[in-house]
Protein backbone atom coordinates (compact mmCIF):
# COMPACT_ATOMS: atom_id res chain seq x y z
CA UNK A 1 0.00 0.00 0.00
CA UNK A 2 2.72 2.51 0.70
CA UNK A 3 4.68 1.70 -2.43
CA UNK A 4 1.52 2.56 -4.28
CA UNK A 5 1.06 5.81 -2.24
CA UNK A 6 4.32 6.58 -3.08
CA UNK A 7 4.57 5.70 -6.56
CA UNK A 8 1.12 8.12 -6.73
CA UNK A 9 2.83 10.52 -5.06
CA UNK A 10 6.53 10.57 -7.65
CA UNK A 11 4.08 10.67 -10.39
CA UNK A 12 2.28 13.87 -9.22
CA UNK A 13 5.24 15.59 -8.31
CA UNK A 14 6.84 14.59 -12.27
CA UNK A 15 3.79 16.01 -13.85
CA UNK A 16 4.07 19.40 -11.51
CA UNK A 17 8.02 19.51 -12.68
CA UNK A 18 6.94 18.89 -16.57
CA UNK A 19 4.16 21.34 -16.51
CA UNK A 20 6.72 23.70 -15.05
CA UNK A 21 8.85 22.89 -17.77
CA UNK A 22 6.34 23.36 -20.74
CA UNK A 23 5.74 26.42 -22.26
CA UNK A 24 2.34 28.19 -21.18
CA UNK A 25 1.48 28.30 -24.64
CA UNK A 26 2.07 24.93 -25.49
CA UNK A 27 0.10 24.16 -22.29
CA UNK A 28 -2.96 26.12 -23.71
CA UNK A 29 -2.36 24.26 -26.82
CA UNK A 30 -2.89 20.86 -25.43
CA UNK A 31 -5.60 21.25 -23.74
CA UNK A 32 -7.39 22.91 -26.68
CA UNK A 33 -6.49 19.99 -28.61
CA UNK A 34 -7.83 17.71 -25.98
CA UNK A 35 -11.12 19.47 -26.92
CA UNK A 36 -11.34 19.27 -30.16
CA UNK A 37 -10.06 22.27 -31.16
CA UNK A 38 -7.29 22.09 -33.28
CA UNK A 39 -7.28 25.12 -35.77
CA UNK A 40 -7.27 27.33 -32.22
CA UNK A 41 -4.39 24.70 -30.71
CA UNK A 42 -2.17 25.08 -34.06
CA UNK A 43 -2.46 29.02 -33.18
CA UNK A 44 -1.79 28.79 -29.63
CA UNK A 45 1.49 26.83 -30.22
CA UNK A 46 2.23 29.78 -32.50
CA UNK A 47 1.82 32.03 -29.68
CA UNK A 48 -1.11 33.78 -31.17
CA UNK A 49 -3.09 33.90 -27.38
CA UNK A 50 0.43 33.99 -25.29
CA UNK A 51 0.84 36.79 -23.23
CA UNK A 52 4.08 38.22 -25.01
CA UNK A 53 4.31 36.17 -27.82
CA UNK A 54 0.94 37.23 -29.67
CA UNK A 55 0.88 39.69 -32.18
CA UNK A 56 -2.60 40.86 -30.50
CA UNK A 57 -2.77 43.71 -27.95
CA UNK A 58 -4.86 41.98 -25.70
CA UNK A 59 -4.81 38.35 -26.89
CA UNK A 60 -6.19 37.30 -23.66
CA UNK A 61 -9.64 39.14 -24.65
CA UNK A 62 -8.94 36.84 -28.11
CA UNK A 63 -8.56 33.41 -26.66
CA UNK A 64 -12.12 34.47 -24.52
CA UNK A 65 -14.23 35.58 -27.60
CA UNK A 66 -12.87 32.80 -29.43
CA UNK A 67 -13.73 30.09 -27.12
CA UNK A 68 -17.07 31.60 -26.20
CA UNK A 69 -17.90 31.91 -29.89
CA UNK A 70 -17.01 27.80 -29.97
CA UNK A 71 -19.79 27.95 -27.32
CA UNK A 72 -19.18 24.01 -26.34
CA UNK A 73 -18.97 22.58 -23.35
CA UNK A 74 -15.07 22.04 -23.37
CA UNK A 75 -14.64 24.87 -25.14
CA UNK A 76 -16.44 27.40 -21.81
CA UNK A 77 -14.84 25.09 -19.15
CA UNK A 78 -11.63 26.08 -20.92
CA UNK A 79 -12.64 29.35 -20.94
CA UNK A 80 -13.44 29.37 -16.73
CA UNK A 81 -9.96 28.04 -16.78
CA UNK A 82 -8.19 31.02 -18.66
CA UNK A 83 -10.30 33.76 -16.95
CA UNK A 84 -8.96 31.99 -13.80
CA UNK A 85 -5.18 32.64 -14.62
CA UNK A 86 -4.37 29.17 -15.58
CA UNK A 87 -2.93 29.56 -18.90
CA UNK A 88 -1.13 32.80 -18.07
CA UNK A 89 2.14 33.47 -18.72
CA UNK A 90 4.60 31.95 -16.45
CA UNK A 91 6.99 33.91 -14.38
CA UNK A 92 9.94 32.93 -16.38
CA UNK A 93 8.35 33.95 -19.02
CA UNK A 94 7.99 37.51 -18.24
CA UNK A 95 11.59 37.61 -17.16
CA UNK A 96 12.35 36.19 -20.53
CA UNK A 97 10.26 39.03 -22.18
CA UNK A 98 10.99 42.07 -19.99
CA UNK A 99 14.95 41.17 -20.39
CA UNK A 100 14.62 40.46 -24.20
CA UNK A 101 14.81 43.30 -27.12
CA UNK A 102 10.94 44.07 -26.51
CA UNK A 103 10.98 44.30 -22.70
CA UNK A 104 13.78 46.51 -22.86
CA UNK A 105 12.13 48.51 -25.51
CA UNK A 106 8.96 49.02 -23.75
CA UNK A 107 10.91 49.66 -20.40
CA UNK A 108 13.22 52.45 -22.33
CA UNK A 109 9.57 53.87 -23.15
CA UNK A 110 7.94 53.57 -19.61
CA UNK A 111 11.39 55.31 -18.66
CA UNK A 112 11.34 58.29 -21.03
CA UNK A 113 7.40 59.31 -20.84
CA UNK A 114 7.96 60.18 -17.55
Amino acid sequence: MRDRAAATRAAAEAQAFGDRLMHTKDKLAAELEKAGLYDMARMARCGYYHDFLSPLDFPELQLADDLTAVGTPAAIALRNRHLAGEFDASLEESEEWANGPEGQDAMRRLIQER
